[in-house]
């Protein structure tokens, strides 16, 4: 369901402040949403390292005894070290719609000489804040030549509303070039001359 965090309040704010909280295993976050005035808090590091791994996480944050289910709308990392710099968390309540993007995972083969591009590479859904797909699976076993699949083509989970346009293409199967060795390529040229 959520994973479920505990956090503390901070009234510190900056860059100085930030990097303290970081070095002592900390992650500044802000909690917004439903016109409440943001709450800036501090996560624990590893906790929430792990539970961020998944799109879309839903997190249940314990902030001084009182719980935010919250979703995750923005990780900003350090472009070097890939460590998590900041969090943005959205409120959102049970029952509650929100529109994420969900990640598309192609499986499958196409057919020999074919080759695929994975053009889109998440689709913009609706659903249950607590029943967000974290991931859409597509097959192209099989699939030939000028064939393509559609973001209506995906099959959804029951409850989920498909936002992006339904004739955006997701893969893209092609023929396959074929390469000219290089030594022959070579030969054709003398030849020509």
């Amino acid at each position: 369901m959520s994973d479920k965090l505990a956090a503390q309040k901070r009234t510190e704010f900056g860059k100085g402040y930030a990097r303290r909280a970081r070095a002592a295993g900390k992650i500044p976050a802000v909690i917004y949403g439903h016109g409440a005035e943001p709450l800036h808090v501090n996560l624990p590091g590893r906790e929430t390292n792990l539970a961020v791994r998944v799109a879309n996480a839903l997190l249940t944050i314990d902030v001084e005894g009182t719980e935010h289910l919250a979703l995750v709308k923005d990780i900003q990392r350090d472009p070097v070290r890939q460590i998590i710099e900041h969090i943005d968390l959205l409120t959102v309540q049970r029952g509650e719609k929100v529109q994420v993007d969900v990640p598309v995972h192609v499986s499958g083969e196409a057919a020999p000489g074919t080759v695929v591009t994975h053009e889109t590479v998440a689709l913009t859904v609706e659903a249950e804040a607590t029943h967000l797909p974290t991931a859409l699976e597509v097959s192209i076993e099989g699939r030939g030549v000028g064939e393509h699949v559609h973001a209506s083509d995906i099959q959804l989970p029951q409850n989920v509303s498909l936002l992006t346009e339904p004739e955006t293409i997701i893969v893209n199967i092609a023929e396959a070039l074929a390469t000219v060795p290089e030594e022959s390529a070579e030969g054709e040229e003398a030849a020509a001359e």
